[in-house]
């Protein structure tokens, strides 16, 4: 049976590309990755990224493409050199149920191990637009735990870990 939504079988012809932050539809999905944060968070718990934060040199940002056509987004943040930070992850919207949240997820992990991070630990909100994000994590095994780096924690946020 195919997979609800897949245009294509290869999904190792995805390719990943560092650094992307100025490309156009890059700049349109942050805009609205940004935009559905901010209406879907508490000022308070929303710790969501505008694009030029993205430039942080602790942060490595890429996007997610097939055939030159964006899939989606992340980012990887260094918060100690065994330590590091999912950021910004975000699928286009016609891209959705193709499992391109996972492909970035995983790159991001390997990334991460690549660096020689022995943790990987990420933020998000706990209200129904989160609720796939939530599944992702967990199913990738992402366990909760307490406020890290400089996060407080409020009803809104939920922080998950994973050791690698």
């Amino acid at each position: 049976m195919a997979s609800r939504g897949l245009r294509s079988n290869k999904k190792d012809a995805w390719t990943f590309h560092e650094g992307d932050l100025d490309s156009t539809d890059v700049q349109a999905l942050l805009a609205l990755h940004f935009a559905a944060m901010r209406s879907t968070s508490p000022s308070d718990a929303c710790h969501v990224l505008p694009a030029e934060g993205l430039k942080n040199a602790a942060i490595t940002f890429w996007s997610a493409r097939e055939d030159g056509r964006l899939l989606g987004v992340g980012a990887l943040q260094e918060l100690a050199p065994d330590h590091g930070e999912v950021k910004s992850m975000r699928t286009a919207h016609r891209e959705l149920g193709r499992g391109v949240g996972r492909a970035i997820l995983h790159y991001i992990i390997d990334q991460a191990k690549k660096r020689g991070f022995r943790r990987i630990s990420l933020e998000t909100g706990c209200t129904q637009p989160f609720a796939a994000a939530l599944s992702l994590y967990q199913s990738e095994g992402f366990v909760p735990c307490g406020p890290f780096s400089d996060y407080r924690d409020t009803p809104f946020t939920r922080f998950f870990s994973r050791e690698l």
